[in-house]
């Protein structure tokens, strides 16, 4: 396993439409991630009742209707796609180690306690991390299987109430965490008071959320992993082109269909007296979510259909320079908004209505392309790329390119 030919492991030809993946996830996710940093959970719904202009109602909506629950599948199906196709490759040389993944993920989940800590309380990296242990022992497993249990999280209606069960049994009560803190006090901290306050409230943020990162992101999360682990365990990566005209008929009709629930949902289902039933309302929602999902992979098809078929692959094209250090890339977004809404930079914090933050994350990520591009035109990994490879294979690879 550490014997691996350092020169091989670097020049492995990298498939360019996966980083394209990954720079769109990484698109997506800071679009909505920046309306969270603008204004957290507890104080999200009163703040965004002032911005009434027509423009911050249409920015509003074209978040509800594409953003929302659409690049988080994404960003997860990828990250289990990507961490198969790494076993998978350990598997035919004969090096597949339990030991060598439980430190890639143990270095992962650092990554997201040091993200936690210094930047930000929005964390999946942790989440990850605990899923990528899953594949040593998932890649030997039936197809039935892995796909199976995908559909299973995908589709159970109920984990609230499981999660809610569960933390009654154990005496968790996630609100006491917060309790005492109000939307004029949070705010007072992260505009005006110390680094240390700050990483304070992020941790109780983070405790106080993991209800949702349990019962609602867990599960999607999981899902999407197990999707992700079939399509690298079945190599669908080495014929994408194929792959994606075979399936185009069943992708369009199935979005179809989910598009027109989530239209029925949004503007029609809510205000029927049915929705007032808790269990008829916690099934509207789970086919809500599912059928928020089955956008996301909608959005990969489109644009693998455009990228084999169309001349705007050269529109695509930029996105791989941040999709190839997505890592980094996500941790600066973090380290970017600290310094944008923070008492450290320039404390923004519940100041910048929908449309301006919409179009700074757009600013931000065109920003990420430039510096993307720069550093890998002097540079084979990303800085965090190459300090968690060097750390996974316990060896110092190179870094610089040789020009």
């Amino acid at each position: 396993m550490e014997s691996i030919n350092q020169k091989t492991a670097i020049t492995t030809k990298r498939i360019e439409l996966l980083d394209v993946y990954r720079g769109f996830a990484i698109l997506g996710i800071f679009v909505v991630n920046i309306v969270i940093m603008n204004s957290t959970f507890l104080n999200q719904d009163e703040f965004a009742k002032q911005w009434t202009s027509s423009l911050d109602i249409v920015i509003q909506k074209i978040l509800q209707l594409f953003f929302y629950t659409k690049f988080f599948p994404i960003f997860s199906l990828l990250f289990g796609l990507g961490i198969s196709m790494q076993a998978v490759k350990l598997s035919e040389k004969g090096k597949l180690s339990k030991a060598f993944f439980f430190r890639r993920m143990f270095f992962l989940f650092v990554f997201g306690v040091l993200h936690i800590l210094l930047l930000w309380s929005g964390d999946v990296l942790n989440m990850y991390a605990l899923l990528g242990l899953l594949t040593v022992f998932l890649i030997t497993k039936s197809n039935k299987l892995i796909l199976g249990l995908s559909l299973i999280f995908l589709l159970f209606p109920f984990y609230d109430n499981v999660f809610e069960q569960l933390s009654s049994f154990m005496g968790y009560n996630p609100e006491i965490y917060l309790e005492g803190y109000t939307g004029e006090s949070v705010n007072e901290i992260i505009v005006n008071g110390s680094y240390t306050e700050g990483l304070k409230l992020r941790v109780l943020e983070y405790l106080s959320n993991f209800p949702m990162l349990i019962g609602f992101l867990a599960p999607i999360a999981l899902s999407m992993f197990l999707l992700g682990t079939y399509l690298g365990k079945n190599k669908i990566y080495e014929s994408l082109d194929s792959f994606i005209l075979k399936i185009k008929n069943p992708v369009i009709i199935i979005t179809v269909v989910s598009n027109l629930y989530r239209i029925l949902f949004l503007y029609v289902i809510v205000k029927l007296d049915v929705y007032k039933i808790d269990f008829a309302r916690q099934l509207f929602i789970k086919f809500m979510v599912i059928s928020d999902v089955i956008m996301g992979l909608f959005y990969l098809w489109i644009i693998g259909w455009l990228w084999y078929n169309t001349k705007l692959k050269l529109l695509l094209n930029p996105l791989q320079y941040v999709g190839r250090m997505a890592l980094t890339n996500y941790l600066m977004q973090s380290l970017i908004g600290l310094i944008l809404f923070s008492s450290i930079g320039f404390g923004l914090y519940e100041t910048m209505s929908p449309s301006r933050s919409f179009f700074v994350a757009i600013l931000v990520f065109v920003f990420q392309i430039v510096i993307s591009r720069l550093w890998l035109k002097y540079f084979l990994f990303g800085p965090l790329e190459w300090g968690w490879r060097c750390l996974t294979y316990k060896k110092l690879f190179k870094l610089k390119k040789d020009i």
